[in-house]
């Protein structure tokens, strides 16, 4: 085990009813993070995330406190059995992986997500947006797409997932538009996405002013280990580095491709994903085949991990 290792933390997407359910049984102790969260939330997350109803928690103003939550109860798990050189998460799985990295503190980051998604809902009316995840497409081709397809409405490159996938969002009609565009261009496939805000586009700018003063008041200190960042794909560790970049995150591009390639560059060559779903190991293994690949979501997955990097 003498690799880096770095932390990745899921965003929506990988929602699933039933998600944090496992650890129950095995961590009792750590639905104390459900409880703390329902206090700062004012509804009861954990029956949302046991239970559903999928519909509700698929949507965004849930979806985020419940990756968080659930995310952070795998990290919890582990405890310090293993130390990460670097950590990043996609998206709303930044904010995980800022808890992971000692920069917030769990509370606080409930409340800011907590704001986040409801920003996010309310930046656009319900039903107009549309997210998609387009197959087959090299990057710049994608932007080229979405330029054509902005004298429809919005829309843009809202993450460079892999080499092959980037997930576009906007306005319903010019997401519509750009998929059409994108299958003369050879797009093998257009999947729409569980997400009911076009996220990482220019419409979630007013959400990214609202919540600015939030990110700017709540104490965030120098992170441990370094986030490779969404935004630029580069480390960070100074407080006022990470508060500017979360700010700057929702109206932008998520460059997970070029974060994931950036990671390795920098000699990580052992992922974890901590959270619900394998998303991140799935796309990772797409963006450096070679890499040593893990995930932890359930009591099962976390002792099997440990095992195989134990031995």
């Amino acid at each position: 085990m003498s690799d880096p290792i770095a932390f990745l933390f899921p965003g929506q997407g990988s929602q699933a009813v039933g998600m944090g359910q496992a650890w129950r049984e095995a961590y009792p102790q750590l639905m104390a993070l459900f409880e703390e969260a329902n206090s700062i939330l004012g509804y009861d997350l954990q029956a949302l995330c046991f239970e559903g109803p999928a519909e509700q928690l698929n949507r965004t103003e849930y979806t985020q406190p419940a990756l968080l939550v659930t995310s952070l109860i795998a990290w919890r798990a582990l405890g310090s059995r293993l130390q990460p050189s670097a950590v990043a998460g996609h998206s709303l799985g930044e904010y995980s992986a800022v808890v992971a990295a000692g920069g917030l503190l769990f509370p606080d980051a409930v409340a800011l997500v907590h704001k986040r998604a409801r920003y996010m809902e309310e930046a656009v009316p319900s039903g107009s947006g549309l997210v998609v995840a387009l197959l087959g497409l090299a990057g710049e081709v994608v932007k080229d797409i979405c330029r054509e397809a902005q004298s429809v409405g919005v829309v843009a490159a809202a993450n460079f997932n892999s080499p092959g996938q980037v997930v576009i969002a906007g306005e319903k009609a010019a997401v519509e538009r750009a998929i059409e565009l994108a299958k003369v261009q050879g797009c093998r496939k257009a999947i729409p996405l569980p997400v009911s805000v076009p996220v990482h586009t220019s419409l979630m700018q007013p959400a990214a002013d609202r919540l600015a003063p939030h990110v700017h008041a709540v104490q965030l200190s120098d992170l441990t280990v370094p986030l490779f960042n969404n935004v630029e794909a580069r480390p960070l560790v100074r407080a006022e580095e990470v508060r500017r970049s979360l700010i700057r995150q929702l109206p932008s591009s998520v460059l997970w491709e070029h974060t994931i390639r950036a990671m390795w560059e920098q000699g990580i060559r052992t992922f974890i994903e901590i959270g619900p779903g394998m998303v991140l190991t799935r796309v990772a293994k797409r963006i450096v085949p070679e890499a040593e690949l893990h995930h932890i979501q359930d009591p099962e997955s976390l002792e099997k991990t440990l095992t195989t990097l134990h031995r």
